[in-house]
């Protein structure tokens, strides 16, 4: 987790900065990049996810795709963010929607194999809360080193530079990683469903997909919260852009022993219910964020949002994972990679949502780019990083109490 986020991270927030604030491409344009690469997406995501299963070698099922697909992520996300120079808006619209397209395709492969590992490794409520945890402890720290000193990195060394440092972070500790777990013996037996049936079988799943779909409009909230934060200091708070780094670390350090205490919280919960309160406080965490009005409130205001972000990355993983074991008992299968990519799929339709709600806001407030901005920034961006996100919360959590989830208590998945 915390190989895969740092550069993943530092991706999603900056991306959207380094295109249309530094660089200049039109919100139209980026916006329709991003609608473009869904497309791709919605077609490689299953496929890899199906593929996964089916592949039987004797280091794993998982393992030998990662293997692959680490030296292609490495080169595809420094070529993101090193486009040529003096490109016209068309050539850069093009090494954008080329470079997103390739680099989003093998993070899928790493994204898809490793998710799908989490639900075999770790049976059972508890054991997942905990691991979950852990992992998310990780993911933060992650996430503090992404955002928080990726603006310090990139005002010395350039956004290229950047990418290059943050890639050799990922293949050195992904290597650690991937030449160190080892995938259970006895998930990859019995015959694998074709493709058809499979993902027939796994689209069907009402659970499945409600729990997915909610999950979709809270992760559209994780990524404005972290793609608009550099918006937000210079257009709300008005700070300096040296200071925007210890905006994030507040933030994020601050989310680190909350997601600890989510899981005293959750530990004796019912998955679901844990799931659906962590929603809900998302939500009203977001509140705040309307309010700031320089760094000591932004802060402030962050780290309440921070408390709601943790109890959203903690509580998910423990009813996803009792949806695919139930899926293997009652067909005899171990199903992760299909699971795990269609709902990766279904969950990164939030990275569209988010460009929708960018463009829709900033059509409304009259914000174009960086070259102009428009008569209201301010606004534009209380919207997008408050009243958008409480929105969409409150969505995920009408979705989740829309569908009863019961589950057998198996003592092999309820231990």
């Amino acid at each position: 987790m915390f190989a895969m986020m740092v550069p993943s991270q530092a991706f999603s927030s900056f991306y959207s900065y380094y295109y249309v604030e530094k660089l200049g491409l039109g919100i139209g344009l980026a916006t329709l990049a991003r609608t473009i690469f869904l497309i791709w997406d919605a077609v490689n995501n299953p496929i890899f996810g199906y593929w996964s299963d089916r592949t039987k070698t004797g280091i794993g099922r998982r393992r030998p795709w990662v293997i692959g697909a680490v030296p292609l992520f490495m080169l595809f996300f420094v070529l993101v963010f090193s486009p040529p120079g003096e490109l016209s808006e068309q050539g850069l619209f093009t090494w954008f929607l080329v470079t997103l397209i390739l680099y989003e395709t093998a993070a899928t492969v790493l994204w898809v194999n490793y998710g799908a590992l989490f639900p075999e490794l770790f049976r059972g409520d508890r054991v997942r809360a905990k691991a979950s945890a852990v992992e998310q402890g990780y993911q933060i720290v992650a996430l503090l080193i992404a955002t928080a000193v990726t603006p310090v990195i990139y005002a010395a060394l350039n956004f290229s530079n950047m990418a290059i440092l943050y890639a050799c972070v990922f293949g050195l500790c992904m290597s650690v990683w991937v030449f160190s777990v080892r995938e259970r013996p006895d998930s990859g037996q019995g015959k694998p469903l074709k493709l058809i049936p499979a993902f027939r079988a796994t689209i069907q799943n009402k659970k499945f997909w409600v729990f997915n779909i909610a999950n979709s409009f809270a992760q559209t909230v994780n990524g404005l919260l972290s793609s608009m934060i550099p918006f937000y200091a210079k257009y709300v708070l008005k700070i300096p852009e040296a200071q925007v780094s210890v905006l994030l670390a507040a933030v994020f350090v601050s989310v680190i022993p909350l997601i600890f205490v989510w899981y005293w919280i959750i530990r004796k919960m019912d998955a679901v219910k844990a799931w659906r309160w962590a929603l809900a406080i998302y939500g009203l965490s977001m509140i705040p964020l309307w309010f700031g009005y320089n760094l000591a409130s932004g802060i402030a205001a962050g780290v309440v949002a921070g408390f709601g972000l943790a109890g959203f990355l903690v509580t998910p993983a423990m009813v996803s994972g009792r949806i695919i074991d139930e899926d293997a008992e009652r067909t005899g299968l171990r199903r992760e990679g299909i699971y795990t990519a269609v709902a990766g799929f279904i969950t990164r339709s939030s990275g569209l949502i988010s460009a929708l709600a960018f463009f829709v806001v900033g059509m409304i407030f009259g914000y174009e780019s960086g070259d102009n901005p428009g008569p209201t920034p301010e606004l534009t961006f209380r919207y997008l990083i408050s009243v958008v996100p409480v929105c969409l919360l409150a969505i995920s959590v009408t979705l989740s109490l829309s569908v009863k989830f019961h589950f057998s208590n198996n003592p092999l998945t309820n231990k």
